[in-house]
């Protein structure tokens, strides 16, 4: 059978390196890996083994957003995952390097490469370029989305938003900020799976084809000799300690709050026992010190690139005290520490010092309260307004109903806006909701209104949104037994989310409740609403049936 695929006799005693590759032509960041994959190829046959290429399934959420294609984002982790996960245990294969770029694409396959536990190398197709205006205004997805609602509100003319839409995004790569892809390619960097540069050299640079060439090359140094082959393999990489500078890189950065979902789900594949209450205590030790679009920030990932990349965020990151990052054993064969000993900041204005920090602590955090008992996520890097907010409820059953209100002029300053049934169960699918959000900023509501939901963001959101409410409304959590009108409370610095009710009114609630159950067409979705956890367990599948 090898024979027939065109291998010979000096090929049979040489590693057999599987190349998953999630080339997909819809997607900005996946339509040129087909070529990623060529030039990985010839450098792993250079170097003495045989490669195998294979493809994931791709999601482009931007593309998804704002219908019912988003439903299957989420679920999409599952399906690349176990792909993964089928394709190398089913052939035996001695590695892998993976090629992933946006979104789910990158947790899904660390997912499935956790299973199989060979030595693996993460290599993404790096991100987009920032786009610019006329006057040289640097743009990106996020703003293009917020453009809508300053459309929406009359407050941009046509010629500017179609200025926008034509320059927002202008070459191939995972959107240019600190969105959930380019948070994910940075994180892998802490975790110690990918070289450094992965998460900020652009895309479809000479740069980056000199990454995947010493990708390719590393991870034959590795299949070749016995000895790393054991010693590399992924879960001897990918332990508690890299679950940990993981979620502290990700505070120094401002990541996306989509890191915890899947990071959570990654902690489960790997073993480890981390939980999300876990999080807040790592934030109270980590200094934000990088600023990154959309977080009120017009510093792209090209500009941390030029600044010193992850490397010298995370040198900056151990000056803070010890414990910062955790010692552990990186892909490249160095320890992490090892790693970024000789790094430093090239611009301080890009990349701050400890001494000098946006915030003394990190850039997400998680609230909990009686309107979230198991947690809620937030992004405070991207809060634009005040901390502490106490408002009225303006209480929506699913993302299209909530756009509608906000479009209808609802929504005024001051109030909490509730998007509940877009769970994990609920949605299902737990879609990402960039559209109420764009529209609340676009239309200048941003520094006073909230926005929470058992549902999910996109990276490129900011502003005062909660996500991940868990329990969900379809499990019967408090965010379904909201009613117009009831008073939330948010405080950040405390990490408290809750409502003003009292403990007679919500057992009532409770006893009077029936959550929705939306019929469903979609047999792969009703499949994972039966077993899909909720947000605070990172929305793995049970397997405990």
């Amino acid at each position: 059978m090898f024979r027939a695929t065109g291998l010979k006799d000096e090929d049979f005693n040489k590693p057999f390196i599987g190349v998953a590759n999630s080339f997909i032509e819809i997607i900005p960041g996946h339509f040129f890996l087909n070529k990623v994959a060529e030039i990985i190829k010839d450098e792993i046959r250079a170097n003495g083994c045989v490669p195998f290429e294979f493809n994931t399934i791709g999601v482009d959420d931007g593309i998804a957003m704002g219908h019912d294609g988003m439903l299957y984002s989420l679920p999409s982790r599952e399906i690349i995952a176990s792909s993964i996960e089928t394709v190398m245990n089913a052939h035996k294969l001695d590695a892998m390097i993976a090629i992933p770029n946006c979104d789910k694409i990158v947790p899904g396959m660390i997912m499935g490469a956790l299973r199989v536990n060979v030595p693996t190398i993460f290599v993404s197709g790096g991100p987009m370029a920032k786009g610019h205006k006329k006057d040289g205004t640097p743009i990106d997805l996020a703003t293009a989305f917020e453009a809508v609602g300053k459309h929406e509100a009359g407050n941009m003319s046509d010629e500017e938003l179609l200025e926008i839409e034509c320059n927002a995004c202008p070459s191939g790569g995972s959107c240019a900020g600190m969105f959930t892809a380019n948070s994910m390619n940075t994180l892998m960097e802490a975790m110690g799976i990918a070289l450094p540069g992965n998460g900020t050299i652009l895309a479809q640079t000479s740069e980056r084809e000199a990454l995947y060439r010493r990708a390719a090359k590393r991870i034959c140094e590795i299949a070749l000799d016995q000895g790393s082959s054991e010693k590399f393999k992924i879960r001897n990489i990918l332990n508690e300690n890299a679950i940990r500078n993981a979620f502290a890189v990700d505070m120094a950065m401002g990541g996306s709050s989509n890191t915890v979902l899947h990071m959570l789900a990654i902690a489960n594949e790997a073993d480890v026992n981390f939980e999300l209450k876990d999080i807040n205590e790592i934030s109270k030790n980590v200094s934000h010190i990088a600023k990154i679009s959309p977080s009120l920030s017009t510093v792209h990932m090209e500009d941390i690139n030029s600044a010193g990349g992850v490397n010298a965020v995370m040198k900056e990151m151990t000056k803070r005290g010890t414990n910062v990052l955790l010692d552990n054993l990186t892909i490249s064969g160095e320890t992490l520490l090892e790693k970024i000993a000789d790094a430093e900041i090239k611009d301080k204005s890009i990349i701050r010092t400890v001494d000098n920090p946006y915030s003394q602590v990190g850039g997400l955090a998680i609230l909990y309260g009686n309107l979230a008992e198991q947690g809620a996520v937030i992004k405070t890097a991207g809060i634009t307004g005040a901390r502490v907010l106490t408002g009225k409820a303006v209480c929506y059953d699913g993302q299209a109903e909530c756009v509608a209100g906000i479009l209808l002029g609802e929504v005024k300053a001051g109030d909490v806006v509730v998007i509940r049934y877009e769970g994990p169960k609920g949605g299902p699918g737990m879609q990402e909701m960039l559209s109420p959000t764009s529209l609340i900023m676009g239309m200048g509501l941003g520094s006073s209104v909230a926005l929470i939901t058992d549902g999910r963001f996109s990276g490129a959101t900011r502003g005062a949104s909660i996500g991940h409410v868990s329990p969900e409304a379809a499990e019967g959590g408090m965010i379904g037994l909201l009613k117009n009108g009831d008073e939330i409370h948010i405080d950040v610095d405390k990490y408290i989310l809750s409502v003003n009710l009292t403990d007679e009114e919500i057992t009532k609630r409770k006893a009077e409740f029936m959550p929705v159950k939306k019929i469903l067409k979609s047999r792969w979705l009703s499949q994972y609403r039966a077993l899909v956890t909720n947000a605070s367990q990172g929305a793995v599948l049970r397997t405990d049936l």
